[in-house]
């Protein structure tokens, strides 16, 4: 019997990392965990609450394929409230989470052997489903120089593509491109047939300092797809709650898809988020938010004693990328004796950067910040226990 030459897609290394660390929790031992993206607080109390009276007393049966009307409503609101954006709700699809999102958009947009283009470093699951389909995937390195993100002269040099898949806040630097630089972009790629593909499902989750988030869906009329989620701002992540604004041409082929593949999203998922919406639960995103931006600023006073030069400017979501090159250890090494020898558990660069990855690593701050101090000194003692060089 064969296998699919489409499965020979290499793991994500942060979920092996996290089973590990969790098995070493499991067993008693005291475990720091920094390489998931998950923030720690969960779903808000109202979005629970909300899910726990549909548990006794609502209908939990299959929904519409692309969603219900009423989460697409909300959705269509909060982009007029947040980026003055009209939005028709029939251009919203709910989707089983992002990666339902980005399945369904690269199944929907692109051909067996169409060239799409990805900044990298950038998350890995992009090129692992775009290799899967069949297309070509097209590296873009984006070093410090560029604020890891890729440039409109980058693009005119490296294309023509089909596609091209932009992350702002991106993971794992946590880097933005600006209102200017986005619609430069989007504007770019539709004088050149090029497929826009925007992931925003860090929106919400921004500094002090940062450019403003704006959101390709102001685009769409020329093509370009928003890709978001409920995982991050709100912290729904095992709730696989997603969505997608889409262009017109892409709203009959992503209902077909999503009806073939999933029938609909989780049910119960999408009338719960509908509280999200509501006061408590975006004041409880946003506190969340604000934990992330305390634990931010201790990482960055600690950077002298870490020692990771340089690192990646972390405008949003709650990620810093570091440079832990002065070690001696590649960042599969580093992670795995950090993990035993320290019991913190980061992510190696190789993870989002297979070519130039092996001097990195991820640190994931959604934590509370006491438990992150903790996690540094750890880090700092550990290091200053290795004979670097060796």
């Amino acid at each position: 019997m064969k296998v699919a030459r489409r499965s020979a897609v290499p793991p994500f290394a942060v979920m092996e990392i996290l089973a590990a660390a969790k098995a070493r929790r499991a067993a008693g031992k005291d475990v720091i965990i920094l390489c998931a993206g998950e923030p720690s607080e969960g779903a808000p109390a109202a979005v629970r609450e909300r899910a726990a009276a549909l548990l006794t007393d609502g209908d939990l049966g299959y929904t519409e394929a692309t969603g219900t009307p009423d989460l697409k409503a909300e959705l269509a609101r909060h982009y007029r409230d947040t980026y003055a954006a009209e939005i028709p709700a029939d251009a919203i699809a709910i989707t089983t989470g992002s990666s339902g999102a980005f399945l369904l958009a690269f199944l929907a947009a692109f051909e067996h052997g169409d060239r799409v283009a990805l900044a990298r470093p950038g998350y890995p699951a992009y090129a692992d489903i775009l290799t899967s389909l069949g297309c070509e995937v097209v590296d873009l390195p984006c070093g410090p120089d560029q604020r890891y993100q890729p440039t409109v002269d980058q693009l005119a040099q490296e294309g023509p593509f089909d596609g091209l898949v932009l992350a702002s806040p991106a993971n794992p630097t946590g880097t933005m491109v600006t209102p200017d630089e986005l619609a430069a972009i989007a504007a770019w790629c539709a004088d050149t047939g090029t497929r826009l593909v925007s992931d925003e499902i860090y929106h919400g989750i921004t500094y002090a300092g940062a450019p403003e988030a704006a959101t390709a869906a102001a685009f769409r009329d020329s093509g370009a797809i928003v890709v978001s989620s409920f995982s991050k701002f709100w912290g729904m992540t095992g709730w696989r709650l997603g969505w997608l604004v889409l262009p017109d041409d892409l709203v009959g082929p992503v209902s077909a898809l999503a009806g073939n593949l999933a029938l609909c999203p989780p049910t119960l998922s999408q009338h719960a988020a509908l509280a999200a919406f509501d006061d408590d639960g975006m004041a409880a995103a946003r506190a969340a938010t604000a934990r992330y931006a305390r634990c931010r600023d201790l990482l960055l006073a600690a950077r002298d004693r870490l020692r990771w030069d340089p690192v990646a400017p972390a405008d949003g979501a709650f990620y810093l990328y570091g440079d832990i090159s002065f070690t001696g250890l590649d960042a599969q090494t580093y992670c795995e004796r950090l993990l035993d020898e320290a019991g913190v558990a980061l992510t190696p660069g190789t993870d989002f950067d297979p070519a130039g990855g092996r001097d990195w690593v991820r640190l994931s701050f959604a934590v509370a910040p006491d438990e992150l101090g903790r996690a540094i000194d750890r880090i700092v003692a550990w290091q200053d226990g290795l004979t670097i060089g060796v």
